[in-house]
């Protein structure tokens, strides 16, 4: 059966739609303030001006639509996107779990998708806990965890200059104190830190190249959130091993979320894991 948005563009386009055109059409789209961003097959690219016209027609709120033009390329994670109707602006204001994000979305990766699993951390960490957040972006995670967790301070490191721009004015507008931000690389900057109860690692398609930095700020009873992406059938948590045992650590996995599918058959895992 398909969706009620798939509906919504067949109705306004199957006039000009080949049967195939039509079986092509998005089942569903991304909304990040008052921009619309979807995934459109390269078949209908010749329509795409029309379907951001009845997307701005249709979907309350909306201001720009943007198409995905590619991957999420380079170290600063920029996503590949293209305005295809209403205002020539990729900024805008967007309100979750109590939080404002000032974000650019043609220059920072967002994702709605991760909503429950950042209000799950919120409510793991304890009293006066000292967290370090190594790929803090505009602060999807930092933001939640310094206004509403009892953490006593948060080191949010990020390497993207526009992201951490961005994250300072959100710290800022949200009115949050115990937020560090830190410009720069992972690598050259927990050493710097000091020990840390909680390190979060949410970089995706996978964290793995930084565990070892990871466990240069943990002790014992650190807990580490490591993100990596993988099947059903794949040992995610034999790298954390690994990168725990060169470092003289033992380490338990607490528990291992499928936090939501990233490719076909490939799945967004978090893995919990507490040095012991």
């Amino acid at each position: 059966m398909l969706e009620k948005f798939k509906l919504l563009l067949k109705k306004n386009l199957e006039d000009k739609l080949t049967e195939k055109q039509i079986s092509l059409l998005p089942s569903s789209y991304q909304k990040i303030g008052n921009i619309v961003i979807l995934n459109l097959k390269p078949e209908l690219y010749k329509y795409e001006k029309e379907i951001g016209k009845i997307i701005l027609k249709t979907i309350p709120n909306t201001e720009t639509v943007c198409i995905r033009t590619g991957s999420i390329k380079s170290t600063y994670r920029q996503p590949q996107l293209k305005i295809v109707a209403g205002k020539k602006s990729t900024k805008t204001i967007h309100k979750e779990n109590g939080i404002i994000y000032n974000i650019d979305v043609k220059n920072i990766m967002f994702s709605k998708g991760n909503l429950t699993e950042r209000k799950r951390i919120i409510s793991q960490v304890k009293q006066g806990e000292i967290i370090i957040d190594m790929f803090a972006g505009i602060g999807y995670f930092s933001l939640g965890l310094g206004k509403f967790s009892k953490a006593k301070k948060i080191y949010s490191i990020e390497i993207n200059p526009n992201a951490f721009r961005l994250l300072k004015q959100n710290i800022k507008i949200n009115k949050i104190n115990n937020i560090v931000p830190i410009y720069g690389d992972c690598m050259v900057e927990i050493p710097k830190l000091g020990k840390a109860d909680r390190i979060l690692m949410g970089l995706l398609p996978t964290a793995k190249n930084y565990l070892l930095d990871a466990m240069k700020a943990a002790k014992q009873n650190t807990i580490i959130h490591y993100h990596t992406t993988g099947t059903e059938k794949d040992d995610l948590f034999e790298d954390v091993k690994i990168a725990a045992e060169i470092s003289g650590f033992d380490v338990k996995l607490l528990n291992q979320k499928k936090v939501k599918s990233y490719a076909p058959k490939v799945y967004h895992y978090v893995l919990d894991c507490k040095i012991i």
